[in-house]
């Protein structure tokens, strides 16, 4: 078969993936400080969810209907299989989008999420989604889309069509897709190393191209060598959801809700004066060199007065997963890592340091000897959320309304960790969201589970699961996790019905 003839991505299994961004309770922080009204989630949807992993632990992390669909039987299994050892009520359908959208069985949505898959379909795939979208999302709804952006894809796509030729070229061996996608990786590598006149004029390609080596294959197979690929600039993509009647609400990245980090002085002065805003983010794509856009949309949004917006950013909860001591002040933004002022995060640290789940309210009241406002708590919390060290929070009846789904699919992950591999992510109760707990973790959660209670126990149960750790290796990383990982999954509700 001609590789021209068949999609390589739909042949290779996606990778078992997890997008923080699908997470709607992420949305609603970003949303109230640019003004729009978040709406309340009851029925969300997710098109193209992959293996499942971000559609499972969101259902089971939050009290949200989810729906979601994938074209790919082998990823519906998987997640339907998960879904029902948790005992989870998704709604999950093995479909293409043009069956899919065409249903009359489904809800009006609060919540839609499509997180790479715009850049991997057709156009007419394309606009078959945004008309779903235009009759399917609820007014006030939030739109979640994710894409690859020029410029920062431009230099690459020469590099692409390149490892297209010699995945076909070597089609005809009947060498494995895997084996055939590494190949063209390391076909890549060797024109970079052959000092190829395109790659000394732009030499940023080559630590790109060698970096494809570390790569997860089945990742490579539908980033590199889906048929329909195609990078997008923010102006496309606007183009086609207007006609949704959908408004561009912010971005998903944290990042870039703050210049300082991201634009000089003289690119902060260009920005602030276009006011169209598809030719502002085109141009910040580009003063940035970015290469994935995550953005929210809103349709037919609610605007908030400066009392509204205030007080409804006062209500946001947030929750510091480490101790105080442990949080690095850095932060990476397109300028590069820069330092966070310590005079005015460590109070907010501070505020933070009880491990609950605190409002900025509190937090506003807690440094207001500081003389810190608002709003810079708001862009302080928006960083330390970007680095990891600080979650969003939900309100306290939905945590507990989620603690025993979260519960039952924090023991499937567990136990399906033991055996046939590790889903590296486990979900939070008090966020709603998953939480990265790599495969040895999940074994030493599981022996507990299971009545031991020392991590000697532990490491000796891992031990057949992790066959190339020596015995003091996990006696190790045991001890390790009893003593730093632990505290912060309490911390996170990951241990309620879980620990012995």
């Amino acid at each position: 078969m001609n590789s021209s003839s068949f999609d390589l991505a739909e042949e290779v299994p996606y990778t078992y993936s997890y997008c923080d961004e699908l997470n709607p309770l992420r949305a609603a922080l970003p949303l109230l400080a640019n003004g729009f009204e978040p709406p309340a989630i009851q029925h969300a949807c997710e098109l193209g969810f992959g293996q499942g992993v971000s559609i499972n632990l969101h259902a089971a992390g939050a009290p949200v209907q989810w729906h979601g669909v994938d074209a790919n039987p082998e990823h519906v299994e998987f997640a339907q299989q998960l879904a029902q050892r948790a005992q989870i009520p998704l709604q999950l359908s093995s479909q293409r989008f043009g069956e899919y959208c065409r249903r009359g069985d489904l809800p009006d949505f609060d919540f839609i999420g499509l997180h790479g898959v715009w850049s991997w379909i057709s156009d007419k795939d394309r606009a078959t989604l945004t008309d779903f979208i235009a009759r399917k999302l609820k007014p006030g709804g939030v739109l979640y889309v994710s894409y690859n952006t020029l410029p920062g894809w431009a230099a690459m796509l020469p590099l692409r069509d390149l490892m297209h030729a010699h995945l076909q070229a070597g089609d005809a061996t009947g060498t494995a897709p895997l084996s055939r996608i590494g190949d063209a990786a390391a076909f890549a590598q060797q024109v970079m190393n052959a000092q190829a006149g395109y790659a000394l004029v732009n030499p940023s390609l080559r630590e790109r191209v060698h970096g494809l080596a570390g790569e997860d294959p089945r990742y490579l197979a539908h980033e590199y060598f889906s048929r329909n690929w195609k990078p997008t600039s923010f102006s496309e993509v606007a183009a086609a959801l207007d006609t949704a009647d959908l408004v561009y609400a912010g971005s998903a990245d944290y990042r870039d809700h703050v210049d300082s980090i991201n634009l000089t002085s003289a690119q902060r002065t260009l920005l602030a004066g276009i006011g169209d805003v598809a030719l502002r983010e085109t141009t910040r794509d580009l003063c940035v060199n970015r290469s994935l856009r995550r953005d929210y949309w809103i349709r037919q949004p609610r605007m908030l007065d400066t009392d509204a917006k205030h007080a409804a950013l006062r209500a946001q909860r947030v929750i510091l997963a480490l101790p105080e001591a442990k949080v690095a002040l850095k932060v990476r933004g397109a300028l590069g890592e820069t330092a966070l002022p310590e005079a005015q995060y460590r109070p907010i640290l501070r505020a933070l340091a009880n491990g609950r789940p605190t409002t900025l309210g509190e937090i506003e009241r807690s440094v207001r000897p500081f003389g810190i406002p608002l709003l810079q708590i708001v862009t302080a919390i928006k960083l330390l959320i970007a680095t990891g060290q600080v979650f969003n929070a939900q309100p306290d009846e939905r945590i507990r309304d989620a603690q025993a789904g979260a519960a039952r699919m924090n023991a499937a992950l567990c136990e399906h960790a033991h055996g046939s591999g590790a889903v590296p992510f486990l979900v939070s109760p008090v966020t709603g969201a998953g939480v990265a707990v790599p495969h040895v973790a999940q074994l030493f959660m599981l022996a507990r589970m299971r009545g031991n209670t020392e991590p000697a126990q532990w490491a000796t149960f891992a031990a057949a699961a992790q066959p190339h750790l020596s015995s003091a290796q996990l006696l190790d990383k045991a001890t390790q996790f009893a003593d730093v990982y632990w505290p912060v999954l309490r911390t996170l509700g990951i241990d309620t019905g879980i620990a012995a």
